[in-house]
């Protein structure tokens, strides 16, 4: 949990649930804050399985997984190349478009040429192309003059891609079984503070939308989740643009580390079907293993 990527307050929330549920299930538990001496505390534990509640870059891109995988040690969610290829965005893409799954124009530029002109027509929107929980994302108008302004800490190179308008979607996958639909409600953007803040959004669950939107985001989800070769828990994020039916069903990423804090979007579909917070932790630690 913890760890130095800019979702470090997140993921500790989210180990700290985590850890509490699996306690609750069972487990002997012990919480390691992710620094430069995590080979060596973990080497010191000895765990029978790693828990992976790291969001971000070194603990979600593939990082952490490869320590875990030369220490031999069975760990949660998804491996190297899967964690890897869903944490780089347009990569993400790419496989996506290979199998079928429908997504908007995007392409990778530097962040400096993105501060001096519009490299797309807007609307468009600017995002780093590695980070996750909606960290550093701008929204470029359809009548925006002026390119945005990105901070200096942005990344040398983001993803810009044209603006998807419409409900966002959410789905979980659970081993090889899509969950259910979400449809997340917020005033304005499903930002960072929207998803990590109490009454930040709110959450209708199951989503209430045409049965035939609803079975694409299922099949959708399960597709996206085999495609990339996750394992374990991931969720995929879609928007959709209900005047145009199933054409305004578009894929936006998948996560292959959901958030599992109080506001969280998966123990809220596993709890809809019937699943508890323990159990599903428990299921995950069951689930772990090397070679993923």
């Amino acid at each position: 949990m913890g760890g130095p990527s800019a979702e470090r307050e997140v993921s500790l929330s989210t180990g700290r649930e985590c850890a509490a549920a699996l306690r609750d299930a069972g487990f002997e538990v012990a919480e390691v804050d992710a620094g430069h001496d995590l080979c060596a505390r973990l080497d010191q534990i000895r765990p029978r399985a790693v828990f992976n509640a790291l969001h971000g870059r070194w603990g979600e891109d593939g990082c952490v997984q490869g320590l875990l995988e030369w220490m031999q040690l069975p760990y949660t969610h998804s491996g190297v190349l899967a964690s890897a290829l869903a944490m780089d965005k347009q990569k993400t893409k790419e496989a996506y478009r290979a199998a079928g799954l429908p997504v908007v124009e995007s392409i990778l530029a530097r962040a400096d040429e993105v501060r001096r002109r519009h490299v797309l027509s807007p609307p468009y929107v600017v995002k780093p192309n590695n980070e996750g929980s909606s960290v550093g994302v701008y929204i470029v108008r359809e009548k925006a003059n002026a390119p945005p302004l990105l901070d200096d800490d942005m990344p040398e190179v983001v993803m810009v891609e044209a603006f998807a308008p419409g409900r966002e979607l959410t789905v979980t996958v659970m081993g090889d079984r899509a969950l259910t639909v979400t449809d997340i409600i917020t005033d304005g953007w499903y930002d960072y503070h929207a998803k990590y803040t109490a009454g930040g959004s709110h959450h209708v669950v199951p989503a209430e939308v045409p049965p035939e939107i609803f079975r694409s985001c299922m099949d959708h989800a399960l597709t996206a989740h085999e495609v990339l070769g996750c394992r374990g828990l991931s969720r995929t994020d879609f928007r959709w643009d209900e005047h145009r039916g199933r054409d305004g069903l578009i894929l936006l990423e998948t996560n292959t580390q959901p958030g599992m804090t109080p506001t969280s979007l998966s123990p809220e579909q596993a709890g809809q079907v019937g699943i508890s917070f323990p159990e599903l932790c428990r299921w995950m630690v069951e689930d772990a293993s090397c070679n993923r």
